[in-house]
């Protein structure tokens, strides 16, 4: 593993960073396709009735300014921290567009593969941008000796998208050092059952900085709800960098909710059910002899290697099944494929669907 340079990373295979699962179930016109979503990685059957009454309830309060300051305060009792410590965002996503502006990095480094965005919003705000490739001859493991030590902004997923690898806190730990922006996305967290690996908690780490989402569980892809985790200087500086009222009064209403006692049973009663949906869909899997799926996978997605996937993909989405290319992330090429994890009667449908696909694939 090494981090290429920007020159490398400018190649003409470069990767569409702006590429994303939502673009996969859409009809030739851009309006939704009639297809089985195993593209994008939002809960199936969310939001939850209970949640949908907290956000409809929110809508009586639109003609008052948002205030954020209970959600934040849900947020901050959640992680048990301290409020000066959370900051409230439009989306994870909002987030990597606050730290490209507002941490001045000489030598940022994504760790790849992963979510596209960080380095999307890093190279809009100017940076130079260097990228750690993990291999597939390791799992997509990260060793923090393959990070430049002089990086001063790092960014890895946790569980990482689209890989599905887990890396132990233990490891993402050894990144963090003073002068270090350590960014850790952990948007998909809390679908790993007990949350183990996770840093949100953590307040000894130098320059820790944890992303999560209330998007994927929750979904709430379309209201746009996230929140940073950092020092409270780092988090008084992404502040500044934010427009007047960035997070609307139903997304803080949606916000509290899912940090209530209730949500927390919910969401890792959840997680413990994809795991087993994600162990039927490995092990139906593994009937396929050119279909390699990386594991052992943490996250409610399973990344899958198999020839000319490009053309199983058409032949699934003629078939009635939208998947994510994987060519769009950095270090993946064209015979990648990223599944969302779905209930197994919907695992099974896919996979006579694919053994049709692969079948005739074989044929020619």
């Amino acid at each position: 593993m090494r981090a290429l340079t920007d020159t490398e990373a400018a190649a003409p295979t470069e990767p569409d960073l702006r590429h994303h699962g939502d673009a996969e179930v859409r009809a030739a016109d851009g309006g939704p396709a009639d297809l089985t979503d195993l593209a994008v990685n939002v809960r199936a059957h969310t939001p939850p009735a209970w949640l949908k009454a907290e956000i409809a309830a929110s809508l009586d309060g639109l003609a008052a300014y948002p205030d954020g300051r209970a959600a934040r305060r849900a947020v901050a009792a959640r992680h048990g921290l301290p409020v000066e410590r959370v900051l409230l965002t439009a989306g994870a996503a909002e987030a990597f567009v606050l730290l490209a502006r507002a941490v001045p990095a000489r030598r940022p480094v994504v760790v790849h593969p992963q979510f596209t965005e960080p380095e999307a919003a890093l190279r809009d705000a100017g940076h130079a941008v260097e990228r750690v490739l993990l291999s597939e001859r390791d799992g997509f493991r990260l060793e923090p000796d393959a990070v430049p030590q002089d990086a001063d902004l790092v960014v890895v997923g946790n569980p990482t998208n689209p890989t599905s690898v887990l890396h132990p806190a233990e490891t993402l730990a050894r990144l963090a050092r003073p002068g270090r922006t350590l960014v850790v996305d952990e948007a998909f967290m809390d679908a790993v059952p007990g949350e183990r690996a996770s840093l949100a908690g953590r307040t000894d780490l130098p320059g820790l900085v944890v992303l999560r989402s209330l998007t994927k569980t929750w979904g709430l892809a379309g209201l746009r709800i996230g929140y940073v985790l950092a020092a409270p200087a780092l988090i008084a500086a992404l502040e500044r960098a934010q427009p007047l009222w960035p997070v609307s009064s139903p997304a803080l209403a949606a916000a509290g909710a899912c940090c209530t006692p209730r949500a927390l049973a919910e969401a890792a009663a959840a997680a413990e059910e994809i795991a087993g949906d994600r162990a039927h869909l490995l092990s139906r899997l593994g009937e396929f002899a050119t279909v390699r799926a990386m594991g052992p996978a943490e996250g409610p997605f399973v990344l899958i290697r198999l020839p000319d996937a490009t053309t199983v993909r058409a032949g699934l989405r003629a078939r009635g099944f939208a998947v994510r290319r994987g060519d769009t992330f950095p270090g993946l090429g064209p015979e990648w494929l990223r599944l969302a994890v779905r209930d197994r009667a919907t695992t099974d449908r896919f996979v006579a669907a694919l053994a049709e696909v692969l079948g005739e694939a074989q044929m020619h």
